[in-house]
């Protein structure tokens, strides 16, 4: 069994000191690979320093919606430098896009739509963020021409936001949530979504699964959360792990992992 947590904060200072051992744990799990998505410029050294220093850990670079107020228009354009040099093991942007919790939308989205921009122009896949603001996220990537691939990552909501989404090129993030049976409605949507279109992610050290407490998440719990999922579609493990770490190779590379 291999599997790939798709959305990981793994540089967060939260696993410092423990990243060697947090990594052995999970594979023997089954865990062999972890993408970590860049939030503010001010991180983004971090990020990449923590992706290389572990085999099978790739990075994306972004800014997210909650940190836009520290950013000016020159850390977009440090943004589009950075990825023109393709650096090693950087495979996406991200994370971005939009949260009418946190934060002025209005102010967002001229950070998510240069974002997709960007990410349009050099090829990369997107790794998206959204709270409560999937129409307008569909709706940006439609306006744009999307035509490329993207994570919905921590995806919350309906089944029919999702197969908008998905028929745009969108895969959707399976995380900690589904393991809390108070999430029917996501539960459900998962439930009846398409295989071809699910990867796995934890969000750690956020989005704890149940029996979890808040923050302490991890790479660790990526196989409870498959084997809730396998629970909640009936259909076993060993193949469900089979088609997402193949979905998962399909939305960031097909090389990345073996």
């Amino acid at each position: 069994m291999k599997l790939v947590d798709a959305h990981c904060h793994f540089d967060f200072p939260k696993f410092d000191g423990r990243r060697a051992d947090e990594l052995q744990t999970a594979s023997h799990k089954g865990v062999v690979g972890l993408v970590i998505p860049g939030v503010r410029r001010h991180d983004w050294e971090r990020v990449r320093v923590t992706a290389l220093a572990h085999s099978g850990l790739f990075y994306c670079l972004g800014v997210h919606p909650w940190f836009v107020g520290e950013h000016s228009a020159e850390d977009l354009e440090a943004l589009e430098q950075v990825l023109l040099a393709q650096p090693e093991r950087c495979i996406a942007v991200g994370e971005c896009g939009l949260d009418r919790l946190h934060g002025d939308v209005s102010e967002q989205f001229p950070w998510f739509e240069a974002q997709v921009e960007l990410a349009s122009k050099l090829g990369f896949p997107l790794v998206l963020h959204s709270v409560k603001t999937h129409d307008e996220i569909h709706a940006t990537l439609r306006r744009r021409n999307w035509s490329g691939k993207a994570l919905l990552h921590g995806f919350s909501g309906s089944y029919q936001q999702a197969t908008k989404l998905i028929d745009l090129g969108c895969f959707v993030g399976v995380g900690g949530v589904i393991t809390h049976p108070r999430a029917r409605k996501t539960r459900d949507t998962l439930a009846r979504l398409p295989l071809e279109a699910l990867v796995l992610e934890t969000d750690a050290p956020d989005m704890a699964p149940a029996g979890v407490a808040a923050g302490d998440n991890s790479p660790v719990y990526l196989r409870n959360i498959l084997e809730c999922l396998a629970e909640i579609r009936g259909e076993q493990p060993e193949y469900l792990a089979s088609v997402l770490f193949a979905n998962t190779r399909s939305l960031f590379g097909p090389s990345l992992w073996r």
